[in-house]
């Protein structure tokens, strides 16, 4: 099985606001399935379904050390951020090859519709919690660069198109 290729900034989809979810389907599951194989290929410790240009708010995190251990979400909203933070480097596949520090609270409590339609929330801590609120900035058409100084931002887009122009 094969996944979809990533969208690539400046692709619109990165900056609109994902669909909600009304009903887990088949569909649904097969959409996760092949995010998980895209995570899992990158290899990443989460995935939006923006990020392959699919506009739903759809997404999974995986910070395990063994995988497989996949967290599928509809509609994931944060109830509750701890205070203190956690620095960690981030990037994406949409824009290749640049990271940023980002400084991110260092555990969320997540309500999202889960595998079997229902409502459920969970706590995320550490990498798993910034992976989670990484996905929910992309499912609000935000990406990572967006939480940097404008300067830091315009110099890491700039350094992206470098890259990608060879």
């Amino acid at each position: 099985m094969t996944h979809r290729p990533y969208v690539m900034w400046p692709h619109p989809v990165l900056r609109s606001a994902a669909q909600p979810i009304e009903v887990v389907t088949d569909e649904v599951r097969a959409i996760w399935d092949e995010m998980i194989l895209a995570m899992d290929t990158m290899p990443g410790v989460g995935l939006a379904a923006p990020q392959l240009g699919i506009g739903l708010a759809l997404a999974v995190v995986d910070a395990s050390e063994t995988r497989g251990q996949a967290v599928r979400m509809a509609n994931p909203e944060i109830l509750h951020a701890s205070v203190e933070c956690r620095a960690h480097e981030e990037g994406s596949p949409n824009l290749p090859g640049v990271w940023a520090k980002m400084k991110r609270p260092r555990a969320v409590t997540v309500r999202f519709m889960n595998a079997q339609g229902q409502w459920d929330r969970k706590d995320f801590v550490g990498l798993w919690a910034t992976s989670v609120q990484h996905q929910i900035d992309h499912l609000a058409g935000k990406m990572f660069f967006d939480h940097l100084t404008r300067v830091k931002r315009d110099m890491l887009i700039k350094k992206a198109k470098k890259l990608r122009a060879g």
